[in-house]
C-alpha cells in the first residue's frame, strides 16, 4: 500500500529501494554516486541527490552526521517491505533444507517449532526463535489423587492440551484414603473443565463445604492448581542462533544486546505480541512499531503456525533493521507452510493431537 499517494514517483520508489537493499548489504550510508553507477538512471547526480532529500524530508530516508549518504530510517524500510519487496527465490540447497526438516516425522509439535527455527536461523543468518503461544482457555480436564502418608498426597492434573502435571501436597490435616478420594471427586465436579477466571469464589466455597469446613486443605489444593494452569497457559519461547547477533555492529553495544537478551529471557512481551496476532502470514515488525521496547531497533518477523484453524505456534527471526527481508519472508512463509501441511498429515495427527494447543 502506497501511504505516501502520488508523492512517491517512480524514480523516487526506484532510489529507495536502490538505497535500502544497498544498505542491507553493506552496512553503510549510501550515496547518489552509488545509486547513478549502479542503478543506470537516467538522471543526474544532483537530481538523484534532490529526490533523496525529498525522501529525507518525507521520514523515509536518514542522514547520519557523520556522512553524505543516507540510510533507510524505520519508515522507510516499512514502505519498502510493504510496497517495494521483490519475491526472493529460494534456492534448491535452501528449498533442501526445509525439506530435509520436513522428512522427520516428528510428533511433538514442540520438537517441530524448535526444529524449525534453528532452519530458520541457519537459512537467514538471523537469530531464530519458536513459540508455543499463551493458550488463552487452558483447563484441567480431570483431577486424580494418591496418597502418600497421612499428611501428604500427590495432586494429578489432566490438562485439556493433553499435558499431564502433578504436585506434591503437604498439609497439616490428617489424610486417608477417604478424604484424598472425596477431594478429588469434589475437584472434578466443582473445577474440571473451568478457565482460571471461572473458578470463582462460590465454587471454592462449595468445595471448602465438601471438604468439612476444610480452608486450609482447599487454599493449599487450589493454589497448586493456579501455578499449574498458569504454567500451561504460559505459553513458551526457544531462542536458536544467538551469537549471530554479534555479527551485526548493530548489536555491539553490549548494553543494547545485554537488554534484547533479557527480552527473550523474560519473554512475555514477545509472546504477547505473537499471540494476539491473528493474521496468518508472515509478519513484520519494525522497530518501535513493537510493544517490545527493547527492540526498538531490531525486526521481529514470525510466521503463525496453524493446525485445524487455531493458532497452535509461531516460528520467527530477530536481527536488524536492515534486514534481508526477501529472504527472511520467503524463508518464513515456505517454513511454516510445509509445517501446516505436516501437522494435518494423518499420521502426525494420530500421534500429535495431545500436544497441540
Amino acid at each position: 500500500m502506497d501511504l505516501y499517494g502520488d508523492g512517491l514517483s517512480d524514480r523516487k520508489k526506484q532510489i529507495l529501494k536502490a538505497i535500502v537493499e544497498a544498505h542491507i548489504q553493506g552496512g553503510e550510508p549510501v550515496g547518489s554516486k552509488y545509486i547513478m553507477e549502479s542503478k543506470q538512471l537516467s538522471c543526474s547526480s544532483a537530481t538523484i541527490r534532490n529526490e533523496m532529500a525529498e525522501l529525507e524530508n518525507m521520514g523515509l530516508l536518514e542522514q547520519p552526521h557523520t556522512s553524505a549518504g543516507r540510510v533507510p530510517s524505520k519508515q522507510g524500510y516499512r514502505f519498502y517491505v510493504d510496497s517495494l519487496l521483490e519475491e526472493y527465490a529460494m534456492t534448491a540447497k535452501e528449498i533442501a533444507q526445509i525439506n530435509q526438516l520436513m522428512k522427520v516425522k516428528m510428533s511433538e509439535l514442540d520438537r517441530i517449532l524448535d526444529n524449525a527455527s534453528k532452519v530458520a536461523s541457519s537459512l537467514t543468518n538471523y537469530t531464530g526463535f519458536a513459540i508455543k503461544p499463551r493458550s488463552r482457555s487452558i483447563t484441567v480436564k480431570r483431577f486424580e489423587t494418591a496418597l502418600i502418608d497421612s499428611h501428604s498426597f500427590i495432586l494429578i492434573l489432566v490438562a485439556s492440551d493433553g499435558s499431564v502435571k502433578t504436585r506434591n501436597i503437604f498439609t497439616d490435616t490428617e489424610l486417608d484414603t477417604h478424604v484424598i478420594s472425596a477431594l478429588s471427586e469434589a475437584l472434578n465436579e466443582l473445577v474440571a473443565d473451568h478457565e482460571v477466571g471461572e473458578i470463582t469464589l462460590p465454587i471454592i466455597m462449595s468445595l471448602e463445604a465438601r471438604m468439612a469446613g476444610d480452608s486450609a486443605l482447599v487454599n493449599t489444593v487450589m493454589k497448586s492448581i493456579y501455578e499449574v494452569i498458569g504454567e500451561l497457559d504460559g505459553g513458551e519461547l526457544k531462542v536458536s542462533g544467538l551469537d549471530r547477533l554479534l555479527q551485526y555492529p548493530e548489536f555491539s553495544d553490549s548494553d543494547e544486546l545485554g537488554q534484547l537478551l533479557g527480552a527473550f529471557e523474560q519473554k512475555d512481551a514477545i509472546l504477547d505480541l505473537v499471540t494476539d496476532t491473528d493474521e496468518d502470514r508472515v509478519n513484520v515488525v519494525i522497530g518501535s512499531e513493537s510493544s517490545v521496547k527493547v527492540i526498538n531497533n531490531s525486526t521481529l518477523v514470525f510466521k503463525p503456525i496453524k493446525s485445524k484453524g487455531k493458532t497452535v505456534g509461531a516460528i520467527g527471526v530477530i536481527g536488524p533493521l536492515r534486514m534481508d527481508y526477501a529472504r527472511v519472508l520467503a524463508t518464513l512463509d515456505n517454513l511454516g507452510g510445509n509445517i501446516t501441511q505436516l501437522l494435518s498429515e494423518p499420521k502426525h495427527q494420530a500421534k500429535g493431537d495431545n500436544h497441540d494447543g
